[in-house]
């Protein structure tokens, strides 16, 4: 491979560069511009003199306006630029682009997994426990611990027993309920779970029967469920109640599976200035990948589209998809003005910190793990996606980390592709697959890194590259041959996302 560049102009219309390593002052970057300050890897430099209030351009797109002066060779950051972000987007814009994939040469991909009796299928055979309210968090923590235990005795083909804790189900009302339910019930439709314990107290607001009825269309053989007030011993019952689950799920043995059975769910945290350049543009990469195969992706974190809507309305695969991503931007707006609440409040702390300025450069940045692929769907929060649609679904939720996770896991992603430039831990429902954006995190937090972005930066290998060999290991942990770290370290949470009265 060619030596590391120093600076990236990652679009010939960008009037600032990324630094791909710490640039020392007076260090010539690009075409002999010298820096004229220290500038840590992620930061921008500008390749330009750019009057103040004038454009400034990464991606090809505006990121904003120059607060100020700026001279080439300058520091380009929270000082001298500032957001600029436009107002509501129009319904009706739909042009067709002609997106249309050409099958992958590798069209017979497949995984081993689980076919389930309604059709779907699964790339882990688990029993979960899902509580329809908070309260009886500590028993389904010790029905889980209890009847792992016995499966493992038993010599249980099962591939675990997990539960997610969470504070609500109670003292909700209306659509803060409503949020709730949708995510718990999406969750217990995940074909992860080959069965689904619920578990209730009897006396919440989420109510077992209506929760029930909300799931709809439910396989008698995959739910058992019951109120821990209703029983004498409620971990006995449970403990029994997982035991028959798993007599049940013990039916299902791997077998090859389709790779177009395959749902992605994408998303970034703790994202720096190398977020665009390596990890996020590398999940873009798998995104196209799985759609040439006819494989799914969703994509989430609907305030880190705001700048970058047009790059995802660009690919709306019809009108209705394109007026549908229109409205669940303009209703995000709209969510963060309901609560008064500044709409360019992002980036965080950390990103800055990382070399990201504005909310329009995270998102232009954020979208690149959705690749070029067509936008096919658009879901509500909770909502199911239909594998096998050759593309990307827009999921509408916010950018924070558990509650987009937990949303994707609700969604029907079988694994998350989460990238990361800061680092960390958190794992989902599903198999987390943590991708660093730089080598130095990846050789830092090894525990919590499941594969390495930085070789990019480090000119030891192409994004292409990457890529092959990324999916070759998504393919081996749908097949239960590599499990990830959040797995190994037993990391499973949910978050869900609250919005409304607490009595």
């Amino acid at each position: 491979m060619s030596s590391p560049l120093v600076l990236l102009r990652i679009h010939p219309s960008d009037n600032v560069g990324v630094a791909l390593h710490p640039i020392s002052k007076g260090q010539v970057v690009l075409d002999g511009i010298q820096a004229l300050s220290d500038v840590p890897a992620g930061h921008k430099i500008a390749l330009k003199a750019i009057a103040a209030g004038e454009t400034i351009v990464k991606y090809g797109y505006s990121i904003g306006a120059a607060k100020q002066s700026i001279l080439p060779g300058e520091h380009v950051h929270v000082h001298n630029l500032g957001s600029a972000l436009a107002g509501a987007i129009q319904r009706g814009g739909y042009r067709d682009q002609k997106q249309h994939f050409e099958p992958s040469p590798d069209a017979q991909a497949t995984f081993d997994g689980f076919r389930r009796e309604d059709g779907s299928v699964g790339i882990r055979n688990e029993i979960w426990i899902i509580n329809t309210v908070g309260c009886v968090n500590r028993t389904a923590s010790r029905i889980a611990e209890i009847a792992t235990q016995k499966l493992a005795a038993e010599n249980s083909p099962i591939e675990g027993v997990y539960t997610f804790n969470h504070p609500f189900g109670c003292s909700q009302l209306g659509g803060d309920l409503a949020q709730t339910q949708k995510l718990l019930a999406g969750l217990a439709r995940n074909p992860n779970a080959a069965g689904v314990l619920l578990l209730g107290l009897g006396c919440e607001n989420n109510q077992m029967k209506s929760f029930i009825d909300y799931l709809g269309g439910a396989t008698a053989k995959r739910f058992r469920y019951f109120n821990a007030q209703e029983v004498d011993d409620e971990v006995e019952a449970g403990v029994k109640a997982v035991c028959e689950l798993a007599e049940y799920a013990g039916q299902f043995k791997r077998e090859p599976i389709p790779a177009s059975q395959l749902v992605l769910g994408m998303k970034c945290g703790g994202s720096d200035g190398l977020s665009g350049i390596t990890a996020n543009p590398l999940v873009g990469r798998i995104a196209d990948k799985l759609a040439r195969l006819g494989g799914t992706s969703i994509l989430t974190e609907v305030p880190e589209m705001f700048g970058a809507e047009n790059v995802l309305l660009n690919r709306a695969s019809s009108p209705r998809i394109y007026d549908a991503t229109v409205d669940m931007v303009n209703e995000f707006r709209d969510y963060f003005r309901r609560h008064n609440e500044p709409i360019d409040e992002n980036p965080s702390p950390g990103n800055k910190d990382g070399g990201i300025t504005t909310l329009a450069e995270k998102s232009l940045g954020c979208v690149q793990k959705g690749g070029s692929s067509p936008v096919t769907e658009v879901l509500g929060y909770g909502e199911q996606v239909s594998p096998g649609t050759g593309g990307i679904a827009l999921l509408n939720g916010p950018g924070n980390d558990g509650v987009s996770g937990s949303a994707l896991s609700a969604s029907g992603a079988h694994m998350v592709l989460f990238t990361t430039g800061r680092g960390n831990p958190m794992g989902f429902p599903v198999p987390t697959v943590k991708i660093a954006t730089n080598t130095p995190l990846a050789q830092h937090k090894s525990g919590w890194i499941d594969f390495s972005a930085g070789a990019v930066v480090d000119g030891k290998a192409t994004l292409d590259q990457l890529a092959d060999q990324l999916f070759a290991q998504i393919l081996d942990i749908a097949s239960g041959r590599t499990r990830t770290r959040s797995e190994v370290n037993g990391y499973r949470e949910i978050s869900i996302w609250k919005d409304g009265v607490t009595l």
